[in-house]
């Protein structure tokens, strides 16, 4: 596997735990709706991703916010997209991450990408909106924690601490 795909893949599944706890542990930050409406987009748009990269031959699961009525219900919703993705990317070969996948949402004109564009963009996705969260819970008096790709680096690679 391309080694900056596995360390971009890694590092969304450590970084959303890295939130997922510093939201969790901040009451008023946990039931802010700006932030459970974004938690839930990042978490939408990695299932819609998996879809993509894996099945599109059976419907995609559209959810909303309001389906996870608990921060713990948006926190699973999170984990089983990356428990998913870190099993296809243990059976995936070069030649897998190689293939075209089309995005379905993009119409006119289509969008046929690889598989490695496909998470390439569903991990910078996610930093994106990691950080409005970051600057929401700074606002809402939080420590949002430091999960630059670099740190992690730094850190030693961690593995996820949900």
């Amino acid at each position: 596997m391309n080694p900056l795909l596995r360390d971009f893949c890694d590092h969304q599944v450590w970084a959303d735990a890295e939130h997922a706890r510093a939201i969790g542990a901040h009451p008023e930050a946990r039931d802010d709706q700006a932030i459970r409406n974004r938690l839930h987009h990042i978490a939408h748009v990695q299932h819609g991703f998996l879809w993509t990269v894996v099945d599109q031959t059976r419907p995609f699961a559209f959810t909303r916010p309001e389906d996870f009525p608990a921060f713990a219900d948006l926190k699973r919703y999170s984990r089983e997209y990356h428990d998913e993705m870190r099993a296809f990317l243990a059976a995936a070969s070069d030649a897998r991450l190689e293939e075209p996948v089309t995005i379905q949402w993009f119409k006119d004109p289509p969008l046929t990408i690889t598989v490695t564009e496909a998470l390439t963009q569903c991990a910078m996705h996610s930093h994106y909106h990691r950080g409005q969260n970051a600057t929401r819970l700074r606002e809402l008096g939080g420590e949002p924690p430091m999960t630059d790709l670099i740190v992690w680096y730094w850190k030693g690679r961690p593995l996820p601490a949900w």
